[in-house]
Protein backbone atom coordinates (compact mmCIF):
# COMPACT_ATOMS: atom_id res chain seq x y z
CA UNK A 1 0.00 0.00 0.00
CA UNK A 2 1.35 3.42 -0.99
CA UNK A 3 1.24 6.12 1.63
CA UNK A 4 1.89 9.76 0.99
CA UNK A 5 3.25 12.13 3.56
CA UNK A 6 1.98 15.56 4.50
CA UNK A 7 5.21 17.04 3.12
CA UNK A 8 4.81 15.20 -0.21
CA UNK A 9 1.18 16.33 -0.55
CA UNK A 10 2.00 19.97 0.12
CA UNK A 11 4.97 19.81 -2.27
CA UNK A 12 2.80 18.35 -5.06
CA UNK A 13 0.18 21.06 -4.51
CA UNK A 14 2.88 23.73 -4.38
CA UNK A 15 4.45 22.58 -7.65
CA UNK A 16 1.07 22.69 -9.40
CA UNK A 17 0.25 26.17 -8.10
CA UNK A 18 3.72 27.56 -8.79
CA UNK A 19 3.46 26.48 -12.43
CA UNK A 20 0.05 28.17 -12.73
CA UNK A 21 1.24 31.31 -10.99
CA UNK A 22 4.21 31.62 -13.32
CA UNK A 23 1.85 31.43 -16.32
CA UNK A 24 -0.05 34.45 -15.02
CA UNK A 25 3.08 36.41 -14.06
CA UNK A 26 4.57 35.84 -17.53
CA UNK A 27 1.70 37.95 -18.93
CA UNK A 28 1.94 40.92 -16.56
CA UNK A 29 2.42 44.03 -18.74
CA UNK A 30 4.93 46.25 -16.93
CA UNK A 31 4.09 49.16 -19.21
CA UNK A 32 0.78 49.14 -17.31
CA UNK A 33 2.26 48.58 -13.82
CA UNK A 34 0.28 51.52 -12.40
CA UNK A 35 -3.07 50.18 -13.68
CA UNK A 36 -5.82 49.80 -11.08
CA UNK A 37 -9.34 48.62 -11.96
CA UNK A 38 -10.80 50.45 -8.94
CA UNK A 39 -9.56 53.20 -6.58
CA UNK A 40 -9.35 50.65 -3.73
CA UNK A 41 -7.39 48.16 -5.86
CA UNK A 42 -3.65 47.63 -5.64
CA UNK A 43 -1.72 48.75 -8.75
CA UNK A 44 -0.94 45.88 -11.14
CA UNK A 45 2.85 45.95 -10.59
CA UNK A 46 2.49 46.03 -6.81
CA UNK A 47 -0.04 43.17 -6.88
CA UNK A 48 2.26 41.04 -9.05
CA UNK A 49 5.18 41.75 -6.67
CA UNK A 50 2.97 40.81 -3.69
CA UNK A 51 2.17 37.43 -5.28
CA UNK A 52 5.90 36.80 -5.65
CA UNK A 53 6.88 38.13 -2.21
CA UNK A 54 4.33 35.81 -0.57
CA UNK A 55 6.66 32.96 -1.54
CA UNK A 56 9.26 34.24 0.94
CA UNK A 57 6.53 34.51 3.57
CA UNK A 58 5.56 30.87 2.93
CA UNK A 59 9.17 29.83 3.50
CA UNK A 60 8.89 31.28 7.03
CA UNK A 61 5.96 28.96 7.74
CA UNK A 62 8.23 25.99 7.06
CA UNK A 63 11.42 27.24 8.72
CA UNK A 64 10.36 29.47 11.63
CA UNK A 65 8.14 29.24 14.69
CA UNK A 66 6.65 32.70 14.32
CA UNK A 67 6.64 36.04 12.52
CA UNK A 68 5.98 39.37 14.19
CA UNK A 69 4.92 42.12 11.79
CA UNK A 70 6.23 44.73 14.23
CA UNK A 71 9.75 43.24 14.42
CA UNK A 72 12.05 45.76 12.71
CA UNK A 73 14.66 43.02 12.18
CA UNK A 74 12.27 40.65 10.40
CA UNK A 75 13.11 39.88 6.76
CA UNK A 76 11.53 42.26 4.28
CA UNK A 77 10.91 41.77 0.57
CA UNK A 78 13.22 43.53 -1.83
CA UNK A 79 12.21 46.56 -3.85
CA UNK A 80 9.24 46.23 -6.18
CA UNK A 81 10.44 44.76 -9.49
CA UNK A 82 10.39 47.23 -12.38
CA UNK A 83 10.20 44.70 -15.20
CA UNK A 84 8.69 41.32 -15.98
CA UNK A 85 12.22 39.88 -16.12
CA UNK A 86 12.97 41.08 -12.57
CA UNK A 87 9.60 39.78 -11.39
CA UNK A 88 10.13 36.32 -12.91
CA UNK A 89 13.73 36.12 -11.66
CA UNK A 90 12.53 36.83 -8.11
CA UNK A 91 9.66 34.35 -8.55
CA UNK A 92 12.07 31.63 -9.66
CA UNK A 93 14.50 32.37 -6.81
CA UNK A 94 11.80 32.47 -4.11
CA UNK A 95 10.10 29.37 -5.56
CA UNK A 96 13.34 27.40 -5.39
CA UNK A 97 14.02 28.53 -1.81
CA UNK A 98 10.51 27.54 -0.75
CA UNK A 99 10.67 24.17 -2.52
CA UNK A 100 14.05 23.44 -0.92
CA UNK A 101 12.78 24.38 2.56
CA UNK A 102 9.76 22.13 2.07
CA UNK A 103 11.89 19.26 0.71
CA UNK A 104 14.13 19.53 3.79
CA UNK A 105 11.15 19.51 6.14
CA UNK A 106 9.46 16.44 7.57
CA UNK A 107 5.90 15.65 8.55
CA UNK A 108 6.34 16.11 12.30
CA UNK A 109 7.91 19.55 11.74
CA UNK A 110 4.89 20.55 9.63
CA UNK A 111 2.56 19.71 12.54
CA UNK A 112 4.33 22.14 14.91
CA UNK A 113 2.55 25.45 15.37
CA UNK A 114 3.45 28.64 13.56
CA UNK A 115 2.34 31.92 15.09
CA UNK A 116 1.72 35.14 13.19
CA UNK A 117 1.78 38.17 15.49
CA UNK A 118 1.60 41.91 15.58
CA UNK A 119 3.47 42.57 18.79
CA UNK A 120 1.58 40.80 21.58
CA UNK A 121 -1.51 40.31 19.41
CA UNK A 122 -1.70 36.80 17.92
CA UNK A 123 -3.20 37.08 14.43
CA UNK A 124 -3.00 33.38 13.61
CA UNK A 125 -1.72 30.20 15.20
CA UNK A 126 -1.88 26.98 13.21
CA UNK A 127 0.21 23.92 12.47
CA UNK A 128 2.86 24.87 9.91
CA UNK A 129 1.34 22.68 7.18
CA UNK A 130 -2.07 24.31 7.66
CA UNK A 131 -0.54 27.79 7.79
CA UNK A 132 1.32 27.07 4.57
CA UNK A 133 -1.88 26.00 2.85
CA UNK A 134 -4.24 28.63 4.28
CA UNK A 135 -2.10 31.76 4.60
CA UNK A 136 0.35 30.67 1.93
CA UNK A 137 -1.16 28.79 -1.00
CA UNK A 138 -4.76 29.98 -0.64
CA UNK A 139 -3.65 33.57 -0.09
CA UNK A 140 -1.48 33.42 -3.23
CA UNK A 141 -4.26 31.83 -5.28
CA UNK A 142 -6.60 34.65 -4.20
CA UNK A 143 -4.16 37.32 -5.41
CA UNK A 144 -3.37 35.35 -8.57
CA UNK A 145 -7.11 35.39 -9.28
CA UNK A 146 -7.09 39.17 -8.89
CA UNK A 147 -4.18 39.35 -11.35
CA UNK A 148 -6.11 37.28 -13.88
CA UNK A 149 -9.01 39.75 -13.65
CA UNK A 150 -6.60 42.63 -14.27
CA UNK A 151 -5.32 40.78 -17.36
CA UNK A 152 -8.89 40.28 -18.60
CA UNK A 153 -9.74 43.95 -18.09
CA UNK A 154 -6.59 44.93 -20.00
CA UNK A 155 -7.61 42.55 -22.83
CA UNK A 156 -4.54 40.35 -22.27
CA UNK A 157 -5.23 36.64 -22.88
CA UNK A 158 -5.70 34.85 -19.56
CA UNK A 159 -3.89 31.50 -19.30
CA UNK A 160 -5.82 28.37 -18.40
CA UNK A 161 -5.08 27.36 -14.84
CA UNK A 162 -7.38 24.40 -14.12
CA UNK A 163 -8.35 23.77 -17.73
CA UNK A 164 -8.51 26.01 -20.79
CA UNK A 165 -9.53 29.65 -20.36
CA UNK A 166 -11.91 31.51 -22.68
CA UNK A 167 -8.78 32.65 -24.55
CA UNK A 168 -7.70 29.10 -25.47
CA UNK A 169 -9.14 26.49 -27.84
CA UNK A 170 -11.88 24.57 -26.08
CA UNK A 171 -12.10 27.17 -23.32
CA UNK A 172 -15.22 28.72 -21.94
Amino acid sequence: MHTSSLQQNILAELDHELANTRKVLERVPYDKADYTPHPKSMPLGKLAAHVVNLLAFKTLFVQADSRDFLDPNAPKPGPTPTSREELLARFDQYSQTLRQALQESYDEQLTHNFQLRRGEQVLMERPRGAALRIMGLNHSIHHRGQLSVYLRLLDIPVPGLYGPSADEPGGF
